[in-house]
């Protein structure tokens, strides 16, 4: 993960917190000085975004130490000491929230894949990806959090691998002309996959060589029946309402990938307290 995935995001946070008097209520009441701060979890999962954590306090104050006694893919408990902190207090109070918004949020999409990734292993060999569901502008910082979780990113974006879709089909006329055009434009540049509906579009993409195939929601039948009708001639992808209850059985219906958006954009945020002495 780079800077640049995050600084920016880290800077906007912390105007939309601050404005430009800062933290008003702290400033009155608080006395400055240097003070320890314990970083505690709330919650059970697998701990992600420590770099951002941190990154927020020292836009604030780089005079700000922090240090982790866990570090990104670990499991945490309720009651893990996370990190530790010293700094001016004031410095503290500001980035406190805005910094653990960060981490509950990155750390929520880490233990949503890891469970979802458990799933898939025990009962087939099929990956997690995550999808282009993501916050605007937290891209990044949300596909590092499915790695930490043990997920596959499938793109980045638009610019990185062709994915012919219903809309590019209608749009061409066929999945074979839509291919045809991809090819023409592209040559060999990018990987092709093609979003299949039913059968019949799994074995014309099979016939245009396309490198993946997405099953798009296919019961567990049809699924089947596809992994079947593709034979290793390309990577199957398993797409739409993959819920928790589903993972295990479409794994076990032999599909290489299982991309699943709500890792991405409807995680629960993991809970993490942080108390000054």
């Amino acid at each position: 993960m780079r800077e640049n995935d995050y600084l920016p995001l880290v800077e906007m946070a912390l105007r939309e917190d601050l404005g430009d008097l800062g933290d008003i209520t702290s400033q009155a009441v608080v006395p400055d000085g240097d003070r320890s701060a314990v970083l505690w979890s709330k919650d059970e999962g697998v701990l992600a975004g420590e770099e951002v954590f941190a990154a927020v306090f020292r836009a604030v104050d780089p005079g700000v130490e922090v240090g982790f006694a866990l570090h990104d893919g670990a499991r945490i408990a309720r009651g893990d000491r996370v990190a530790s902190l010293r700094g001016r207090a004031l410095s503290l109070l500001a980035a406190e929230r805005t910094a653990i918004n960060f981490l509950a949020f990155l750390s929520g999409i880490a233990t949503a894949t890891r469970d979802l990734v458990a799933l898939a292993a025990a009962s087939g060999k099929a990956l997690i990806l995550d999808t282009r569901k993501t916050l605007p502008g937290f891209r990044a910082l949300s596909k590092y959090a499915v790695t930490v979780g043990g997920g596959t990113n499938h793109r980045q974006g638009l610019f990185d691998k062709v994915l012919v879709k219903d809309n590019h089909v209608d749009s061409a006329g066929s999945i074979t002309a839509a291919v045809e055009r991809v090819r023409e434009r592209w040559g060999s540049r990018f990987p092709v996959e093609v979003e299949c509906r039913d059968a019949r579009e799994v074995g014309e993409a099979l016939r245009c060589g396309v490198d993946m195939i997405m099953l798009d929601n296919m019961d567990l039948k049809q699924t089947r029946n596809a992994v079947a009708q593709v034979a290793g001639k390309a990577t199957v992808e398993a797409s739409g309402k993959m819920s928790r209850e589903r993972i295990g059985a479409v794994s076990a219906a032999g599909v290489d990938w299982i991309s699943v958006g709500s890792i991405t954009h409807s995680v629960k945020s993991f809970d993490f307290s942080l108390k000054i002495g």
